[in-house]
C-alpha cells in the first residue's frame, strides 16, 4: 500500500458522473406522450466530427430519441465542398415541426462563419444552447424565461427574473445553457466543489477557478457561469488574463459598513488582472483547461497541492504526474456533454408544446 506521502490523487472518469443523469433522462422519457426527435447535420469529414455524429446516435438509440443524421457537403459527397448547404438545411430542420432539437457538429468553417451558424438554428431547437439568446442570458445571469421569447431569434432579451430557488417561478422555464461548460459544473457539483448549503446561484462561493481558453464556445461562457455562481474566476486566454467575480472589489480605504450594503453584483464584472499564469495555478482550487493543441501542458508543480483538476480538450492539457498535486484529475467531460445535450432537448420539447 502506497504510503500517504506517495499516494497519489483520484482518476475520476465521467461514467459515474453520466450514470445519474442517463437515469433522469430515461426517466423523463418514459412519461413523455412523444419520443423527441433530435437532428445532427454533419457537413465535414473531420474525423472527431464523425465519431461524435456516431457516438451521439449510439446514446440516443439506447435512451429512445429518435435521431436522425443528415449529411451534407462533403460528408454527404467527395464532389461537395466542406459545409456546402450546411445553412440550408439548418433552415429545413428550424422549419420542420416534427424536429424537436437541432445539433450541428462543428468546425466547419472556422470560428467567423461558425457563429454566424449557430445564430441560424432556431434558439426554439438549439440543444447546444449556441445562440445569441442563450448566450446573452448566460452573461447577465438571467436564470428563467418566458417560453414565448424563444419563437423569435430577434425579439427583446429575457427580463431579469429574481429568484431564490432552482425551481422556475410561474409563467417561467429555465435558460438553456451551452451543454459543455453546464457539463463541467456538473462534474464540480459531483465533487463537491459547489456547497449545496449555501444560497442557489451562490454555491462556488469561496473557490478560486482558473479556467484556461475563453472561446466563446466554452472557455468564456464557463468563467461567466462560474462567476455567476459565486467563485472568483481567473480566466487565461494566449493574451491575457482576467478576473470575473460577481463580488464588489473592495477598496483600500472603504469601511466594512460600506461595503456589506452591497454583497456582489447581480451578474459577474470582468477585471484586468496582474497575475501570471503561475500565480493563478498556485491559488486555484479548482484548474479548467481547454486548449486544443497537443503541446499544451500545464505544469504540474505550478498547481495548488489538493485542487481539482479538469481536462476538457480532445487532447490531454495536463502533465502525466498530474495527480502527484492535484487530488482529483478528471481526464474527459464528453460523457457528460452528451446528456446534458439530451436534457436540452427534453426542455425544448416541453418549451415548444407550451
Amino acid at each position: 500500500m502506497a504510503s500517504p506521502a506517495t499516494r497519489k490523487g483520484l482518476l475520476l472518469k465521467a461514467d459515474p458522473i453520466a450514470a445519474q443523469f442517463q437515469d433522469e433522462i430515461k426517466a423523463a422519457l418514459e412519461k413523455c406522450a412523444q419520443r423527441p426527435k433530435l437532428v445532427g447535420i454533419l457537413a465535414t469529414t473531420s474525423a472527431p466530427s464523425k465519431s461524435y455524429a456516431e457516438f451521439t446516435r449510439k446514446q440516443c438509440e439506447a435512451l429512445g430519441v429518435d435521431f436522425v443524421l443528415k449529411t451534407v457537403g462533403a460528408a454527404a459527397s467527395s464532389d461537395l465542398g466542406e459545409g456546402e448547404g450546411v445553412e440550408e438545411a439548418i433552415i429545413e430542420a428550424n422549419e420542420d415541426p416534427s424536429i424537436h432539437g437541432i445539433m450541428v457538429y462543428f468546425p466547419i468553417f472556422g470560428p467567423q462563419q461558425d457563429h454566424y451558424l449557430h445564430q441560424v438554428v432556431s434558439p426554439l431547437k438549439d440543444v447546444e444552447g449556441l445562440h445569441f439568446k442563450f448566450h446573452y442570458n448566460l452573461y447577465h445571469n438571467i436564470r428563467f424565461i418566458e417560453p414565448k421569447s424563444l419563437l423569435s431569434s430577434i425579439s427583446p432579451p429575457s427580463l431579469q427574473i429574481e429568484s431564490e430557488s432552482e425551481e422556475p417561478p410561474a409563467g417561467t422555464v429555465k435558460s438553456i445553457i451551452p451543454c459543455t461548460p453546464l457539463a463541467i459544473v456538473k462534474c464540480l457539483e459531483y465533487v463537491g466543489v459547489y456547497n449545496r448549503i449555501l444560497p442557489y446561484g451562490d454555491r462556488a462561493y469561496g473557490k478560486t477557478i482558473t479556467v484556461i481558453n475563453r472561446s466563446e464556445v466554452v472557455g468564456r461562457p464557463l468563467a461567466a457561469l462560474l462567476a455567476n455562481d459565486g467563485a472568483r474566476v481567473i480566466s487565461v486566454d494566449i493574451d491575457s488574463i482576467q478576473e470575473y467575480t460577481k463580488r464588489p472589489r473592495v477598496a483600500a480605504n472603504s469601511s466594512s459598513e460600506s461595503t456589506s450594503v452591497q454583497r456582489y453584483h447581480p451578474r459577474h464584472i470582468v477585471h484586468p488582472s496582474n497575475l501570471s499564469l503561475q500565480e493563478a495555478l498556485a491559488v486555484s482550487d479548482v484548474v479548467i483547461s481547454a486548449v486544443p493543441n497537443p503541446s499544451y501542458k500545464v505544469k504540474t508543480e505550478w498547481l495548488k497541492d489538493g485542487c481539482i483538476c479538469v481536462n476538457v480538450a480532445s487532447e490531454k492539457n495536463f502533465e502525466k504526474d498530474v495527480r502527484d498535486k492535484a487530488s482529483i484529475y478528471i481526464p474527459a467531460v464528453g460523457k457528460v456533454t452528451i446528456f446534458m445535450l439530451l436534457r436540452n432537448l427534453l426542455r425544448l420539447q416541453q418549451y415548444q408544446q407550451m
